[in-house]
């Protein structure tokens, strides 16, 4: 993960902010938005959120040096903004301060923000920083899947099913619902979320939820690839090195590898490495003494 800046850069970048918004032309989309909003989403946006501007890069995990600063300024944009206020949740729980992200992430949910709910779904479903609920966590991923959110989707389908106490070792983790999963992943694949592409590629693959198809898997992988999805970009490589659902083409999966490679994708940097060292020479036991690499 790449380092922030200290409070120090922060204080430098907020005053290029305030310029940068200044001088901007009267009919820019950054004019109609507070340097509060500007600054809450360059520390705390989610890169999965569909509220998140286009623009808007966001990252995964919260820079620890940047929580106070994203608590100060998304608390104030908050007022405004549900997406501010569900990014106010992500650096409250960054902070370990539980009970305020359940409220702000409750607060987003109730103004429709999806990531919120499925945020707050993961909350009840694992018990962590609230009481245990299932039943609440279930709908909240029902409504977030409806709203186009694949998050809450993928999630719906990993809760176990209702018959299934945890107490059960047959029955823990079996999908709930993977056919009406599968039907929600479309949706939101149609409406183009390369996250949505990704994990329904990942199903039809498997013959999750509905029929296996590897021509399909592909095309849906290489739609989600084609925006810059590191898991899709590694999977397209996959099924064009092996010629899976499609014409086998080991220059095309060398590139789906190395852009993968690049976003951090470990299982491609793994690939790529097969494939400057593809032979192994092994001993009479079966162990890799080593490899030949070109």
């Amino acid at each position: 993960m790449m380092t922030r800046p200290g409070a120090a850069s922060i204080a430098c970048n907020f005053g290029i902010g305030l310029l940068a918004l200044a001088l901007a032309s009267p009919n820019s989309p950054a004019r109609a938005q507070s340097a509060d909003l500007v600054l809450c989403d360059r520390l705390a946006a989610d890169p999965s959120d569909p509220d998140k501007p286009a623009d808007v890069k966001g990252a995964a995990d919260i820079v620890p040096s940047d929580i106070a600063t994203a608590i100060k300024f998304c608390k104030v944009a908050s007022a405004a903004s549900r997406r501010a206020l569900y990014q106010l949740g992500r650096a409250y729980a960054a902070n370990q301060q539980m009970p305020d992200a359940v409220g702000a992430y409750r607060r987003a949910a109730d103004k429709g923000s999806t990531s919120a709910m499925v945020e707050l779904g993961v909350l009840l479903a694992t018990g962590a920083g609230v009481a245990k609920d299932e039943a609440q966590a279930r709908k909240l991923f029902e409504r977030a899947a409806a709203g186009g959110n694949p998050r809450g989707a993928t999630n719906l389908a990993a809760l176990p099913s209702s018959g299934g106490a945890p107490s059960d070792p047959a029955k823990a983790g079996t999908p709930s619902d993977p056919v009406k999963a599968r039907a929600l992943l479309a949706k939101a694949a149609e409406a183009n979320s390369a996250e949505a592409q990704y994990q329904l590629g990942l199903m039809t693959a498997d013959g999750t939820g509905g029929p296996q198809d590897d021509v399909a898997a592909r095309a849906l992988f290489e739609k989600a690839a084609a925006q810059g999805h590191p898991g899709a970009l590694e999977r397209a490589g996959a099924f064009a090195q092996s010629g899976r659902g499609g014409p086998q083409d080991a220059n095309a999966a060398k590139a789906y590898y190395e852009k993968a490679a690049a976003l951090g994708n470990e299982e491609a940097k793994a690939a790529l490495k097969r494939a400057e060292c593809p032979y192994v020479i092994k001993d009479k036991r079966g162990n890799v003494v080593t490899t030949l690499c070109f």
